[in-house]
């Protein structure tokens, strides 16, 4: 009994000292590939005699070595790739432009703020010559930990399940940097972003490696048949498992958090696919119709993410705590509530509660509703008393001059008058 009770100690001193090297070691890379969207300009890029877009690799050290090879192997998808996370932070703020945190970004490489990132793991913080000062958290729950171990406490940053006899296993994750819901939709828009575009691009001939989906070909139905140019979401979906789940690393809650979110972003795209036709005939009949996969309007998708971040599912972190399931199976997400069902592929999930984000905070990353405008005539998230947070507003009335009465001279004038108005704003204090 003393020998496999000394047995389990050394096994777990072990894993110890493993983990904190693997921290130590790790580079977190979570979402770093965002700021090309402020680099992936001409200056970055070459075309060759084809006029396809080249990458210059000195210039985007912000990719990981496998998110530059795959640029490199897919010439001209470095374009689609930067259009495809544009269209979705754009799309990201239209759907929070009446929301407390309206989806705000900056010019650094860190587009998103602190939102995504808080923090790093103790054992890179030690090594970097800061002291730890986050505290242990609970493997099974996500947070601090409560419950106090028969031997000693993690280390500052880690988390503990328990093992046989009551013993605290092997830390199994470093502390979560951030979970919250705005972050769920953060990835799940840029990595649906990614997908649409790559999509699109192929059937458009954007692409070198990839052209329209032509598999749907031939019988359809009784009036209609397979034909055109379909977009190829299945490019568009490998491309983007590859090229944005490469940057998650690890084993944590976090990570298999932004995988999740990553697929349910390409999962919204594929589902929101629908059939388009044309019809064929004489005289404008449509005895005959050619049919083709066509892709949403990006705004489709975006509705769609909003919906799910608005019932999205708080899980934890499971652990089947078996050495013979595979790595896949033992860790997985579960719902915090027992009583839910388990999170589909389809929907969003976080782990943490989201700040309130009424006022300035420099560690949290939240800028605070001061100075946004509000509809003092709503009760909705956009009326003044709550996007103000209870904290009042100031009224101003501004005059605007635009053109107006726009009239079309052939060929070919427009001539516009220019009217004045009056509009009234209101300002959160």
């Amino acid at each position: 009994m003393r020998a496999a009770a000394l047995l389990l100690a050394l096994r777990t001193l072990w894993a110890l000292a493993f983990s904190s090297l693997s921290n130590t070691l790790a580079v977190n890379n979570s979402g770093r590939w965002w700021g090309i969207i402020n680099v992936a300009s001409s200056t970055n890029l070459l075309t060759d005699s084809k006029n396809v877009q080249l990458v210059l690799d000195p210039s985007l050290q912000l990719l990981s070595r496998k998110q530059r090879k795959l640029i490199r192997q897919n010439p001209g998808i470095l374009h689609s790739v930067s259009s495809g996370l544009q269209t979705a932070i754009k799309e990201c703020k239209w759907q929070f432009r009446n929301r407390r945190w309206n989806c705000p970004t900056s010019q650094g490489p860190n587009i998103f703020g602190k939102i995504v990132n808080r923090g790093e793991p103790a054992g890179r913080r030690e090594a970097a010559g800061g002291s730890p000062h986050l505290p242990a958290w609970d493997c099974s729950t996500g947070s601090p930990w409560v419950q106090p171990s028969p031997t000693r406490l993690p280390p500052a940053g880690h988390c503990w399940g328990w093992g046989a006899l009551g013993v605290p296993a092997a830390p199994e994750v470093p502390l979560p940097s951030a979970g919250c819901r705005e972050t769920a939709f953060i990835f799940a828009i840029t990595s649906a972003g990614v997908t649409h575009s790559v999509a699109r691009s192929c059937s458009e001939g954007s692409i070198e490696s990839c052209t329209c989906d032509y598999r749907r070909r031939g019988p359809g139905g009784p009036d209609w048949h397979w034909g055109g140019c379909s977009d190829n979401i299945d490019f568009g979906r490998l491309f983007g498992r590859e090229f944005v789940d490469s940057s998650e690393k690890g084993r944590d809650l976090r990570f298999l958090m932004n995988l999740h979110n990553n697929e349910a972003g390409r999962m919204t795209v594929f589902s929101e696919m629908r059939q388009e036709c044309k019809c064929h005939g004489m005289s404008g009949s449509c005895t005959v119709r050619t049919c083709w996969m066509r892709l949403p309007t990006f705004r489709a998708v975006g509705d769609v993410l909003k919906d799910r971040f608005d019932g999205a599912s708080r899980v934890i972190y499971g652990n089947k705590g078996s050495n013979r399931a595979s790595r896949v199976e033992l860790h997985h997400l579960e719902p915090e509530n027992p009583a839910h069902k388990p999170p589909s592929p389809h929907d969003l999930v976080y782990f943490e509660k989201s700040p309130n984000f009424c006022t300035y905070s420099g560690k949290m990353g939240t800028a605070g509703t001061a100075g946004r405008f509000c509809n003092s005539s709503s009760p909705g998230l956009d009326g003044c008393e709550l996007l103000c947070c209870g904290r009042g507003y100031r009224t101003r009335t501004q005059r605007v001059t635009e053109r107006c009465n726009c009239t079309f001279h052939w060929c070919c004038h427009v001539s516009c008058l220019n009217c004045t108005n009056t509009q009234v704003l209101h300002e959160c204090l």
